[in-house]
């Protein structure tokens, strides 16, 4: 499901009367912090998963020899 031009629209809106105009540029701040760090730990995540696999390789193939 994508989001259009006017639900995105609506969506600003909505976050303008909750929020404040004042508040709005402090939120979007932490929302692209929090977006980044949450890219990060999911690379993090995936590095740590190929390195599992690989180290669980190496002891299959050490324990067949």
């Amino acid at each position: 499901m994508r989001i259009g031009t006017n639900e995105l629209l609506i969506i600003l809106v909505v976050a303008l009367l909750i929020f404040g105009p004042k508040n709005l540029p402090k939120l979007g701040k932490m929302f692209g912090k929090t977006m980044n760090n949450f890219k990060k730990g999911m690379e993090e995540g995936e590095e740590e998963e190929n390195t599992s696999k690989a180290e669980t390789k190496t002891e299959k193939k050490d324990d067949e020899e």
